[in-house]
């Protein structure tokens, strides 16, 4: 990404950090009359230290309720949650940009490039003019970017007015503990440093791209997911290594730009918590779309060769004696959690092997005042459930009661064509010992999947046999993320498969889909 990104001069400009505000954080207590003792802190669960002011609120001495390492997803509902709730709240990020992972080579970069791909590959079209038909003929890298540098800017620039809307002080640092309530803020500008003291603290510092020490990483022909956007050019061919969520993803968006795909990973089936019969569609789109899955592999070896007549070339060797030849490779294994430089042990914390937090239902850690929210406690890993996780973690370090439903939170998965699961699948079903039925929808018998040119979508119901209750919903096809938010509400409130016979829906729209499933899966019951 170019210069046009960076942020320095917006934290700067932002009332909330100035200098004034950075060299005089710790708020006035003049004519405060202090308590010798207070109550029983229901975080920390031992004395808290609190002052009187002149009106006679009461203050904690801590500098802040509530400190936020991270500004990705979680530490941005974080934040806000306790400001609404008019705590004393602040927000460490270490990166010249707000946002995180999420907002600045993650979700929002790879999202919008998907789109951009799309839109001018004409994929979408492609039903129905021809697999000839594209909006642009020579799509470049340049043009991928430009989109994705647009939306960027503008979800910086919205998560920045938010933060500071809310009165979250912004502090452009990076944090390390001193102690469990003290954190030592390293200023980015390089001037130094400063300890500050807090109540609660959230970490929400992410992940990064886990890298293999042996192989060498030039970002051009072996890279990692964070590198896609410095791409110079499109490749020709591509191998993907390591067929996770981020892999798949963008197997399946260079593969829609006519790229030469190979996919390598060393279990035998796509990401084994998605319904096995919806991972076979995809595996069957992707087929389709010339891309070659290598499952059950492992890779032993990189090279680059320099071949004079084609330019640098990847070596890839397989441990089975395979040998493949790529432009470029991209190495998706997985992510670490951001953890090591917060010096954690001072705090009395540990990771486990990939620098993961473990919390439990509260979102709490082994200290019952430090929680951890989003990618860094590991799976499921996605933005939306980040956030709820940030919101439910500051909800209960200021002891205010929420609620939530992680077995009703959706998935959303992007690739081409995309996915979306929520609920149970027929493998736990079965493994539970759950008597279901299942009832299934194509889009090619819907008029608006003919209107859109989606003859490939499905929309599956599982309820149970019994008593009708609606168990999970696996859609795969256009708009399945936006389709998945029906079946959810359904489900949350304890509906059966019955509501959807008895319903209608808007025609022509995707959503008949969720009809013509439930009539499928009654008839089946005879």
């Amino acid at each position: 990404m170019n210069g046009s990104l960076i942020f320095d001069a917006a934290y700067c400009d932002s009332p909330a950090i100035n200098e004034k505000s950075l060299n005089n954080v710790v708020r006035s207590r003049k004519g405060a009359k202090k308590l010798k003792t207070g109550p029983s802190d229901p975080v920390t669960n031992h004395k808290a230290s609190f002052t009187l002011t002149q009106t006679g609120e009461r203050m904690s001495d801590y500098e802040y309720d509530l400190l936020v390492i991270g500004s990705g997803p979680a530490g941005q509902r974080a934040a806000i949650q306790s400001a609404k709730l008019n705590k004393r709240v602040g927000i460490v990020e270490r990166k010249a940009v707000l946002g995180g992972v999420c907002i600045n080579t993650g979700t929002i970069p790879s999202k919008t490039l998907r789109e951009a791909v799309l839109h001018l590959s004409g994929y979408r079209e492609r039903g129905l003019y021809g697999a000839s038909y594209t909006v642009k003929q020579h799509i470049t890298m340049d043009d991928l970017v430009f989109r994705t540098e647009h939306v960027i800017r503008h979800e910086i620039d919205v998560t920045r007015h938010q933060l500071m809307r809310n009165q979250v002080e912004l502090l452009a640092a990076e944090a390390a503990f001193v102690d469990p309530h003290t954190i030592r803020l390293y200023y980015v500008d390089g001037r130094g440093y400063r300890d500050v003291t807090t109540g609660a603290v959230v970490i929400a510092t992410g992940t990064s791209a886990t890298k293999d020490a042996h192989i060498t990483f030039d970002g051009q022909h072996i890279l990692i997911s964070d590198d896609i956007l410095n791409l110079k050019h499109l490749p020709r061919t591509m191998t993907v290594v390591g067929a996770g969520v981020i892999g798949i993803e963008y197997a399946c968006i260079f593969a829609a730009l006519g790229v030469r795909v190979t996919v390598i990973d060393k279990r035998q089936r796509l990401l084994p918590f998605v319904d096995a019969e919806i991972i076979d569609a995809l595996a069957y789109h992707m087929r389709s779309s010339r891309v070659t899955l290598r499952l059950g592999e492992e890779v032993k070896g990189f090279e680059v060769v320099d071949d004079v007549k084609r330019g640098k070339r990847v070596h890839i060797h397989l441990a089975s004696g395979k040998h493949i030849i790529t432009e470029a490779a991209l190495h998706s294994i997985g992510r670490t959690g951001a953890t090591d430089k917060l010096n954690l042990q001072a705090a009395g914390l540990c990771t486990d092997t990939r620098g993961r937090l473990q919390v439990n239902a509260q979102y709490q850690t082994e200290v019952p005042h430090i929680y951890a929210a989003g990618d860094v406690i590991g799976f499921p890993s996605l933005a939306s459930t980040s956030m709820e996780q940030g919101r439910l973690a500051a909800c209960h370090a200021h002891g205010v009661d929420a609620t939530s439903v992680p077995e009703l939170f959706p998935y959303g998965i992007y690739t081409i064509p995309e996915i979306s699961t929520v609920g149970r699948n027929e493998e736990e079903l079965t493994a539970q010992g759950i008597p279901y039925e299942v009832g299934k929808a194509h889009y090619r018998e819907i008029a608006r999947g003919q209107i859109i040119g989606d003859s490939t979508g499905m929309l599956k119901l599982i309820f149970h046999m019994e008593t009708h209750e609606l168990l999970g919903v696996h859609i795969i096809g256009e708009g399945a993320t936006e389709l998945i938010h029906i079946g959810q509400a359904v489900m949350a409130f304890g509906g059966k498969v019955d509501y959807f016979v008895n319903t209608v829906f808007n025609y022509p729209t995707l959503a008949e889909c969720y009809k013509t499933a439930a009539f499928d899966g009654i008839n089946r019951l005879g």
